[in-house]
């Protein structure tokens, strides 16, 4: 009889070990998604997406850039990827794609993942992004003030959030940070997408960044693309779509 209570013991034990590594090995195979903003945005605009990847159990980490210069912005986003378990996946929007695809050559970054967004290639900066396709009308709407640019509510209506409701295009008004106005021309030196498999969603009715600039963008890139009818905004105006672009990124690093 006791031979047999210690042979359901350890069969037990070696039942609860074999249970706890496995769950252990899930918890190390998802990555940690981290996100990055871009300009007269803040880490609000990304909840839209961040709520249904925590139901999923991944782990989510928002940057909250300064947005002063491409140097304060990347350091803000390596202290996350400093934080982050294991793998992570960068997402970026806008000027945020800038952003990630400095800091993206990090090697425990395993894919970037771009909204609407900049690519940069080395050399490059947004104004001589720019010039490589038609320019549109955001400029006109810029306010500046002591060099830190915001956009004035006409501009979120009409180049940034037009597919939103006039809500929510109040609230990221009322919430965007200025951005300095030197970092349009802060040069990009690392180019994580030549090295890192890429996702990008291109916004058809994009008012800030061209669409075919993006559409050239994500070709040079090799990224795997989805074009949206969306405004600039797509992760709100788009976010079930938007969302799964992202997963689509995170399966690629679990696999």
């Amino acid at each position: 009889m006791k031979k047999l209570s210690i042979l359901l013991f350890y069969l037990m034990t070696i039942v609860l070990s074999n249970s706890f590594a496995q769950k252990t090995d899930s918890s190390k195979a998802k990555p940690t998604i981290v996100f990055v903003h871009g300009l007269w945005a803040d880490g609000s605009c990304w909840l839209k997406v961040i709520t249904p990847l925590i139901e999923k159990g991944y782990n989510v980490i928002c940057v909250q850039n300064p947005t002063t210069s491409l140097a304060d912005d990347v350091a803000a986003t390596k202290r996350a990827i400093d934080r982050a378990k294991g793998d992570v996946v960068l997402v970026g929007h806008s000027w945020g794609g800038f952003v990630i695809t400095e800091a993206g050559v990090d090697p425990r970054v395993k894919a970037l993942v771009y909204i609407s967004a900049f690519a940069p290639d080395n050399g490059e900066t947004v104004g001589s992004l720019g010039k490589k396709a038609p320019e549109t009308e955001l400029s006109k709407f810029l306010e500046n003030a002591n060099g830190f640019l915001t956009l004035s509510k006409e501009g979120v209506s009409k180049a940034f959030a037009g597919d939103l409701t006039a809500k929510e295009q109040n609230e990221i008004y009322a919430v965007q940070p200025p951005a300095f106005y030197s970092l349009f021309a802060d040069v990009c030196t690392n180019v994580a997408w030549k090295i890192k498999p890429s996702w990008y969603v291109v916004s058809a009715e994009d008012k800030c960044i061209n669409p075919e600039l993006e559409k050239l963008m994500a070709k040079r890139a090799n990224a795997k693309t989805t074009v949206l009818e969306s405004s600039h905004v797509a992760m709100l105006s788009h976010s079930k779509e938007v969302l799964e672009v992202i997963l689509s990124a995170v399966k690629g690093v679990e696999n």
